[in-house]
């Protein structure tokens, strides 16, 4: 199992960066799990770029959100300015 992010979904389709590579893998959204969206992490297996099973990393995705909270909240309070 690997971990990818969802960087986008276009239509049927679901952009995944996959590793600390950020590798590109472009997969139907119906191999994800059913209410992925944008933004959150998966373990994901593959064979080649082909999705073969996929399920949320909450933890992962708790991770992300929280940072990027805290980078925002900084950026409110002009500390990116010092």
């Amino acid at each position: 199992m690997e971990k990818a992010v969802i960087d986008r979904i276009e239509e049927s389709w679901a952009v995944l960066l996959v590793g600390e590579s950020g590798r590109v893998v472009n997969a139907p959204r119906s191999s994800l799990p059913r209410r992925a969206r944008e933004g959150q992490w998966l373990l994901v297996e593959l064979e080649g770029d082909e999705v073969i099973s996929a399920v949320v990393d909450r933890e992962e995705t708790e991770r992300a959100r929280k940072r990027i909270e805290g980078k925002l909240e900084r950026l409110r309070r002009g500390e990116h300015q010092k």
